[in-house]
């Protein structure tokens, strides 16, 4: 029998639910540990289904295909850093909010990962896409989407219409590049922790303010 949650919280999942939800981690983390250790493209959705004991069509009924599995537990990174932005105080200056937003998101990505896939497996699939020529593309192609909700963000806190005003775009494109080339730094060196990631990632954002204004010159 299915009790109500405590006033004010939300109620809790019925069977049926908590049921579908149960399958849909499972086939979302054989998805990333053959993906892992395989390869993405090597990889069928019948095996994933198999890993798991289902059908093909069950795999379906949660992902649209091997691409919409790889990036799931990415999409929720994501959404973590965002609402980390949307929390940062109204003070900070919006380089700062960004970069403060992305350090707590990475010393916080547990909480919003780890009732799926352990930490280590995300990172593991975060190489496998820096790697992966088609999943790569597809994440650039799927970036331009998250760039657009940070700087409709950033606006909204800095009181601009994003649409007249072009400086929330810029920020984020340099934020999103500075993002890219520590992915890319980090996925192919030689240390893969979490506590490299952040190190590279603050190392990074950093230096932003002196490479855009400063005089790169060293013989003036």
């Amino acid at each position: 029998m299915e009790t109500a949650g405590i006033a004010g919280a939300a109620p809790r999942p019925g069977l049926r639910e908590r049921k579908k939800q149960r399958t849909r981690d499972a086939l979302l983390r054989a998805a990333l540990e053959l993906f892992t250790t395989k390869g993405y493209e090597r990889t069928t959705v019948d095996e994933i289904a198999e890993a798991v004991d289902v059908s093909q069509r069950t795999f379906f009924r949660y992902f649209a295909g091997k691409e919409d599995a790889a990036f799931a537990v990415q999409d929720m990174v994501e959404a973590h850093f965002v609402e980390s932005l949307r929390g940062r105080p109204p003070e900070e200056a919006p380089l700062e909010a960004l970069r403060r937003a992305v350090l707590e998101g990475w010393d916080t990505i547990s909480d919003a990962i780890v009732t799926v896939v352990p930490v280590e497996l995300y990172l593991r699939m975060f190489r496998v896409i820096e790697s992966t020529p088609v999943l790569l593309a597809a994440h650039l192609r799927r970036s331009v989407e998250t760039e657009e909700q940070i700087a409709r963000l950033l606006a909204e806190r800095e009181g601009l219409d994003v649409d007249a005003d072009p400086r929330p775009r810029l920020a984020v494109a340099v934020f999103g590049a500075v993002m890219r080339v520590t992915g890319r730094l980090w996925s192919t060196g030689e240390d893969f922790s979490l506590e490299a990631i952040r190190a590279l990632t603050a190392a990074y954002l950093d230096q932003v303010g002196p490479a855009l204004t400063g005089n790169w010159r060293t013989n003036h």
